[in-house]
């Protein structure tokens, strides 16, 4: 109507799309490295046809093979997750976490430890181990090459690539509107919760084990999350509610044992 506004923006008009129309009722998509109408190759660097770079924080993989374990991975925003709990028993480097620890050895080890709630093989199955801070602080690390720990800015960023406001994100405790809710396992989900899961993020109430009792809490009530982030010397952590639709955000003796999920680098 030569108001000077575009009338057609979110239709193709560009000849070099893979689908240009001269009737336009699309955006426009093109090729990618590999010829691909759409595709998520971003370079071919040896023009072999197999693509050897892809778009987006996860490269194009969906799931990642880490000691014998394959794990769902998931991109939100610009950050690459693991999209369920760490499970290893072995550091990054084949070394053993020591495990079966009684509640007299949980509570007095300021070393590297990881726990299984009630030693239980389904538990293990659908939520994975809980570390104490001094394992994912240990320089052999417990995620895999090219993988870490989030820092407690990482999950910030998370939380603000879901909606949260600055503000909020660099609160404490309980914060932000629907963002636990979003990274909550869904009721259709296996393992299921009661989130709405629209992250893909997967979040899990894998409860935690105390570092002043050695016994397991909150199980089947709460998903905790270490950060690698310390605050007076203590860790900071992650909170997903069974009945909250926020995160809650906190830190806690290094002797508790937490989930773990890994970030890529």
């Amino acid at each position: 109507d030569l108001d000077g506004i575009f009338d057609s923006v979110d239709l193709c008009v560009d000849p070099q799309a893979c689908n240009y129309s001269s009737n336009p009722t699309e955006a426009c998509i093109f090729l990618d490295a590999i010829g691909v109408c759409n595709g998520d190759c971003a370079e071919d660097t040896d023009g072999d046809g197999v693509c050897d770079v892809f778009y987006g924080p996860c490269e194009g993989e969906s799931t990642l093979v880490y000691q014998d374990y394959t794990y769902d991975l998931v991109a939100i925003g610009e950050q690459c997750w693991f999209a369920e709990n760490l499970r290893s028993d072995h550091y990054a480097n084949g070394d053993v976490i020591p495990g079966d620890l009684s509640q007299i050895d949980w509570v007095s080890t300021n070393t590297g430890a990881q726990a299984v709630e009630f030693g239980n093989a389904d538990f293990l199955a659908n939520y994975g181990r809980l570390y104490n801070w001094y394992a994912i602080d240990d320089s052999r690390g417990v995620c895999p090459s090219g993988w870490h720990v989030p820092t407690d800015g990482e999950f910030m960023t998370l939380e603000m690539e879901l909606g949260m406001s600055e503000l909020a994100a660099n609160a404490w405790a309980y914060r932000g509107t629907d963002q636990g809710y979003q990274m909550k396992s869904s009721p259709t989900d296996s393992p299921s919760w009661n989130g709405a899961n629209t992250s893909g993020f997967s979040g899990l109430k894998g409860g935690y084990r105390n570092g002043e009792s050695g016994i397991f809490y909150d199980s089947f009530g709460h998903g905790y999350f270490w950060s690698s982030t310390l605050f007076d010397d203590n860790g900071i952590y992650r909170r997903l509610d069974n009945a909250g639709f926020g995160v809650f955000s906190f830190y806690t003796d290094k002797d508790d044992g937490l989930s773990v999920r890994c970030v890529r680098d």
